[in-house]
């Protein structure tokens, strides 16, 4: 573990050392929330938790967003070590590809369920009650196992890649439209037949799911068309093992193509 902790050690200097990722990361989502949530909060109506009042609805929406605005970006570090010479180091350094993944991975889900928490904290006791200290721990093992999640499927993205301009144009592409069809801006049993077929398969769906039903632990049983919170972490937690055997893999292929 020590090759990783150090690469996580590094990635966390390197982001508090940047104020500007610290302010982008969490003020953007807070901003979308507030237009977002602000402007639709008299026309929307859902039948889950905390559904009566957008503002609520789009919260673990916003977190969702933090979470993988915060894990995806950390990601492009490794595109800048590439073009400074240090991940080639690394690569001819006695360290399995495991460890270097492991390294990165860790680093960027503790940033993203930091500043995950820094918003939760924000909306404690407004946004939304805190009902017991067992559901505050369900909702951390959520954000760990998301930002985990992210995190390696960012890595998978960023890894092949020599520019940031075409890691932004597959976030954008790829990432964006997950986001979108978790059930973040609108309930699955609101949406086009087609669509709820894809929100069905797309994993962050549950994710949120386990979001919701941590952040509003009381209204649990009139969830409505949402997974069971055992289900969402399952496939979360799932999503999070294959994410990170796939960034394994990819950091195994490209291995040549690096030290090249």
């Amino acid at each position: 573990m020590s090759p990783a902790l150090s690469l996580c050690h590094r990635e966390l200097v390197r982001f508090l050392r940047q104020r500007h990722r610290i302010i982008g990361a969490l003020a953007t989502p807070i901003v979308f929330w507030l237009l977002i949530g602000g402007g639709m909060n008299r026309s929307f109506k859902s039948d889950l938790p905390g559904g009566e009042n957008y503002l609520q609805y789009f919260f673990p929406g916003t977190v969702l967003m933090i979470l993988l605005f915060t894990a995806i970006f950390s990601t492009i570090s490794v595109i800048e070590d590439r073009r400074e010479g240090f991940l080639q180091g690394v690569l001819v350094s006695p360290v399995s590809r495991m460890q270097i993944v492991l390294g990165k991975v860790l680093g960027g889900t503790i940033l993203a369920t930091g500043q995950g928490a820094v918003l939760v904290a924000i909306g404690s006791g407004t946004i939304y009650q805190p009902h017991s200290f067992g559901a505050g721990v369900l909702l951390l093992i959520a954000m760990i196992v998301i930002s985990f999640a992210l995190t390696s499927l960012g890595l998978c993205i960023a890894w092949p890649m020599n520019s940031t301009q075409g890691f932004h144009a597959i976030m954008n592409l790829f990432l964006v439209p997950m986001w979108f069809l978790s059930g973040a801006l609108f309930p699955t049993s609101g949406a086009w037949r087609g669509l709820q077929w894809v929100m069905l398969v797309n994993p962050l769906t549950y994710g949120l799911a386990a979001l919701r039903r941590t952040l509003y632990f009381r209204d649990a049983a009139s969830g409505g068309s949402l997974p069971s919170l055992t289900v969402s972490l399952i496939v979360s937690f799932v999503f999070a093992v294959v994410m990170f055997a796939i960034a394994c893999a990819v950091a195994s292929r490209q291995k040549r193509v690096d030290l090249e």
